[in-house]
């Protein structure tokens, strides 16, 4: 449970810390809940007022700017005014104070108190605070103390505060599980299958359509002029920096290639012993024991778990590794049995089972040989990262110089892109895509956010992969095109508008048919159309049924029938014959990971609803002017 997480965070000084900053972040929307925009009768460095409690001017400047920093040592750049409120700092810092000083009064409120020796508990407790011979070090203490900007009074103040709130938010959602029924609920969602038969009616199956007369074409373009509006098209230089693209694995030698392997081998180049598990339950372990002298006597695995009501397909839990077996009993006879046998009676955590392992995967470790070239590559892009800083700040320097990316790249042998004209969803004029830009969407919008002639700022792709740089050359305005101009695009469109009409009226007319008792085989065959059988999960998905139609499977009951149109391939008409979901076991990890994962949301949620309740009650009031003050912005 997310309490759980918080408990054992809690132990950690730092931990404590990152708690009282949690709150404030939990979900931004609930966070100024009740604020108002009227602020009177309260002192002039005010920011905020929440109850009987004022946020100072100095309070939020100090937080916002230790926010700022904060930042930038994990961006490892300098983040402007302009982009930090862009990002949001200004309100994500008032969301935290109010929170907080919302959590204060409640738990003041409460009669909840921290006394000095929970704190110096909490502080010798810390193993990032102990010596070697795992005693409270003063020096480490002071040395956070410095890293963090506190004397030892404001640190124990806040960590008094983060305790309570720690306390507080225990209160409400400490005890706080996923029931039972919501579990099951998830697990049908997650592992309900339906079998369905379905034929596809292709575009053909629309028949022929005639050419429209230009005055019918005329009239579609004037009802949907703004559907062939031209976009503005942008095109612009870009210049990436990765490690991929300086790295040589050629020059990496095969001593140390092989010093790497013997490094990342078992983690990269290992795979563990996997076995498949079959169990069959029982209430008593006088029945296990019994069922297992049948089994010595010479009775089938699969006998018994007839008798006990359990299908042949249902006795298999999976295939797991050894980690992947949460319930511990269950685990350790499972990886204790040789292949094929069937265990003694074991007390699981949810009752007492019988196991057998009818297959082994044996663990295996591929071979320097088998995998040097990868090595190389590894060793090579490692290197290349260690190049990429340098030659980052050296292409900074560049730019500092107002020296143009064309330049750059020649200077430094690195490929520059020229992007577009596209808009901004990566179309081009003549109907072909650009390629996606490095950086995904970051680099698409702040290429659109940009202008000619602007310095922008570097973009770093994720996980340190590298870096990019774009400077935009051309804008080409958005504007409105001429019936001549797109006549033929404005046909096309009319003309796939008649298709999807005439196939949407043809699968109505079919799915009337089979709710009414006809069978979709016979219809199939009569309009020589191929039958096809499939068995779908929720997130199953093909060209020939992708997700849209797997979603409407979903959502029609067993027996009826429906249709769906699927891109550039006709109109899917279905039948659903069957929804079946496989038994709920809770014994395996990838089950007890999912409870985790509910109980989290369900804590979360009702979290948020608690803080946003306390701000309501209370009543919250901001000072626009003094954040703005506070936080560098203009008035």
């Amino acid at each position: 449970m997310m309490m759980q997480g918080i408990r054992k965070a809690g132990q950690s000084l730092i931990g404590k810390l990152i708690i009282a900053v949690m709150f404030g972040f939990l979900i931004i929307s609930f966070a100024i809940w009740g604020i108002g925009d009227i602020f009177r009768g309260y002192g002039r460095n005010a920011v905020a007022v929440v109850g009987k409690t004022e946020i100072g001017l100095e309070q939020v400047r100090t937080a916002y700017q230790n926010e700022i920093q904060q930042l930038q040592r994990q961006q490892r750049r300098q983040i402007s005014p302009d982009l930090a409120r862009a990002l949001g700092l200004d309100q994500r810092v008032l969301s935290r104070l109010v929170t907080d000083a919302a959590l204060d009064q409640t738990a003041t409120k409460m009669g909840l108190a921290v006394s000095d020796e929970t704190v110096r508990n909490i502080l010798f407790a810390d193993p990032n605070l102990k010596n070697a011979a795992g005693q409270f070090d003063p020096a480490r203490f002071n040395e956070l103390l410095r890293a963090i900007g506190m004397n030892e009074q404001q640190f124990v103040r806040e960590q008094r505060a983060a305790t309570m709130r720690q306390e507080l938010a225990e209160m409400v959602v400490g005890a706080v599980t996923a029931p039972a029924a919501l579990q099951e609920l998830g697990h049908r969602l997650r592992h309900e299958q339906r079998e369905i038969g379905y034929i596809t009616l292709p575009e053909s199956a629309a028949g022929e359509i005639a050419a429209p007369a230009e005055d019918v074409l005329r009239k579609y373009f004037d009802e949907r002029k703004a559907a062939f509006r031209a976009p503005e098209y942008r095109t612009a230089n870009v210049l990436v920096l990765t490690a991929a693209a300086l790295a040589d694995p050629a020059k990496v030698s095969d001593a140390d290639a092989r010093a790497r392997y013997e490094q990342i081998k078992t983690q990269r180049f290992g795979s563990a012993e996997r076995r498949t598990v079959q169990q069959i339950g029982f209430p008593s372990i006088e029945e296990a024991k019994a069922a297992k002298a049948r089994i010595d006597a010479g009775e089938t695995f699969e006998a018994v778990g007839a008798s006990r009501n359990v299908a042949e397909a249902d006795l298999t839990l999976g295939t797991f590794t050894r980690e992947g077996l949460f319930d511990p009993a269950v685990r350790d006879a499972a990886f204790a049995l040789a292949q094929g046998a069937v265990s003694e009676p074991v007390q699981g955590g949810f009752g007492v089972v019988l196991l057998r392992v009818p297959t082994i995967e044996a663990a295996r470790l591929k071979s320097f040989e088998e995998v040097a070239d990868e090595v190389r590559r590894d060793v090579a892009t490692s290197r290349a990262g260690e190049q990429m800083t340098e030659l980052h700040d050296k292409i900074e320097d560049q730019r500092a110089s107002a020296k143009p990316l064309p330049e750059i790249a020649k200077e430094f042998g690195l490929a520059l892109r020229t992007f577009g004209p596209a808009d901004s969803r990566l179309g081009k004029a003549d109907g072909t895509q650009e390629p996606t830009l490095p950086g995904g969407d970051a680099t698409q919008q702040a290429l659109f956010r940009s202008d000619i002639g602007v310095d922008n700022e570097a973009i770093r792709l994720p996980n340190n992969g590298g870096y990019v740089w774009f400077d935009v050359s051309k804008i080409d305005p958005p504007r409105e095109r001429s019936f001549d101009e797109v006549k033929a695009e404005v046909e096309k469109q009319w003309r796939a508008d008649e298709v999807a009409s005439r196939l949407s009226a043809k699968a109505r007319e079919i799915v009337q048919k089979l709710d009414a008792g006809e069978k979709l085989d016979a219809i199939a065959f009569a309009q020589g159309l191929a039958y096809e059988d499939a068995t779908l999960g929720r997130q199953d998905q093909s060209a020939a049924l992708p997700g849209n139609v797997v979603s409407l499977v979903f959502g029609t009951p067993a027996g009826k029938a429906g249709s769906a149109a699927v891109d550039n391939a006709g109109r899917v008409v279905f039948q659903v014959k069957a929804a079946t979901v496989s038994p709920y076991v809770r014994t395996t990890e990838d089950a007890e990971n999912f409870v985790r994962l509910l109980a989290n949301s369900i804590s979360e949620d009702l979290l948020a609803q608690y803080v946003g309740k306390l701000q309501n009650d209370l009543g919250v009031q901001v000072n626009q002017a003094a954040l703005r003050n506070a936080t560098g912005g203009q008035n």
